[in-house]
C-alpha cells in the first residue's frame, strides 16, 4: 500500500455517530463526532442523517488536513444501529471509495473489543444483544428485538422490573423496596398508579431507560429487590453469550467476551454477569480493547486487504 491510501470507519448509532480517518499504517489521524444517525425512513430524517454523516465526516477531514473535494479512501466501513440496507445509497453519495462495507454496529463493536481475533461482544445499553465471530469467519447473534419482545438486561428493562417492583409493593403483593419512594420522586408523582398512567398517557423510552441507575445504585445500596432486578439483568445477557456461544464454539472453548454499554458501568451488574459467565462457559469477561469506530477502521484495513 502506498503511504497516500486513507481509510475510513463510522460507527453510527441511536445516540450519537463518530467517524475517523486512517492513514496506510491504521494511525488514526482525523476524526469527527455528531449526533444520532440511525433512521432514514422519512424524508427529513434522510436530511438529517446525510447532515449527521457530512458533518462527522468534514470534522475528520479538517483535522486530518485532508482536502474534501479531492478526498478518497482506499476502503471505508460503516456500521450503523438497525442495520445498513437503508442507507447505503445515501452513504455513496457522501464518500468516495474504491471499496464500501456496511454492516450493523454490532460487528464494528466486536472487531475494536477484540482487535478483530474471534471472540464474542455483549451490547448492554438502552437495549441489548451479543454478538460472535469465529475463526471461521461465521457469525451469530442473539437478543436485540427492541424493548417490546427483547432488550433483556439492557437500561430499558431494568427501569421496567424496577417499576414493576413499585407496583407490586404498592399494591401489597410485593416486598418492600426503596426503589418505590426514589420513582415517585424522580417523575413528582404521589404515587404508582399515577405514575404508570403518567408513563402510558407520555410514554417516553428514552426516559424510562434513564433511570436504570437508580436500580443499579440502589443495589449497590444492598436494596434486596434492586439486588435481584441486576442479578436477572446480568443472567440474561450471559444467556445471551451462551447462545451465541453453543452457535460458534466448541463446549468449553474459551473465548474473550467484550462488555460495552452504559449498563456495564454498574458494578454489581459487570461482577454478576462475569461470574455467570465464568461458571456456564468458563469464558472470562473483559473490557473491550478499541471502541467501535476503531473497529469500523480495522474492517476497512481488512477490506483493502483482500
Amino acid at each position: 500500500m502506498t503511504k497516500d491510501r486513507l481509510y475510513l470507519g463510522i460507527d453510527g448509532g441511536q445516540s450519537s455517530t463518530t467517524a475517523l480517518i486512517a492513514d496506510e499504517n491504521g494511525r488514526i489521524i482525523g476524526e469527527g463526532r455528531g449526533g444520532p444517525c440511525n433512521h432514514v425512513a422519512a424524508a427529513e430524517r434522510r436530511e438529517k442523517f446525510l447532515k449527521t454523516i457530512g458533518d462527522c465526516i468534514a470534522q475528520a477531514y479538517q483535522q486530518a488536513g485532508i482536502d474534501p473535494t479531492s478526498a478518497s479512501f482506499a476502503a471505508a466501513c460503516f456500521g450503523f444501529s438497525g442495520g445498513a440496507e437503508d442507507k447505503e445509497c445515501y452513504v455513496r453519495e457522501l464518500v468516495r471509495s474504491a471499496k464500501y462495507k456496511f454492516t450493523h454496529d454490532a460487528e464494528i463493536a466486536l472487531t475494536g473489543a477484540t482487535g478483530g481475533e474471534p471472540g464474542i461482544i455483549v451490547i448492554a445499553g438502552t437495549g441489548s444483544m451479543a454478538f460472535g465471530r469465529n475463526a471461521a469467519a461465521a457469525t451469530a447473534r442473539a437478543g436485540g428485538w427492541g424493548y417490546i419482545f427483547g432488550d433483556e438486561g439492557g437500561a430499558f428493562d431494568l427501569s421496567r422490573r424496577a417499576l414493576r417492583a413499585a407496583l407490586q409493593y404498592e399494591e401489597g403483593w410485593g416486598p418492600h423496596t426503596g426503589l418505590h419512594t426514589l420513582l415517585l420522586d424522580v417523575a413528582g408523582a404521589p404515587d404508582a398508579n399515577t405514575l404508570m398512567h403518567r408513563f402510558y398517557n407520555h410514554f417516553d423510552h428514552a426516559f424510562i431507560a434513564s433511570l436504570a441507575p437508580l436500580v443499579t445504585r440502589s443495589a449497590e445500596d444492598g436494596d434486596r429487590v434492586a439486588v435481584e432486578i441486576v442479578d436477572q439483568a446480568a443472567r440474561k445477557l450471559a444467556w445471551y453469550v451462551q447462545g451465541v456461544h453453543g452457535h460458534l464454539f466448541t463446549p468449553g472453548e474459551s473465548v474473550p467476551v467484550a462488555y460495552i454499554g452504559g449498563a456495564f458501568q454498574s458494578e454489581p451488574l459487570l461482577e454478576a454477569f462475569a461470574r455467570a459467565i465464568h461458571e456456564s462457559i468458563g469464558c472470562t469477561a473483559r473490557a473491550p480493547r478499541f471502541g467501535p469506530a476503531e473497529g469500523a477502521i480495522l474492517e476497512a484495513l481488512r477490506l483493502d486487504s483482500r
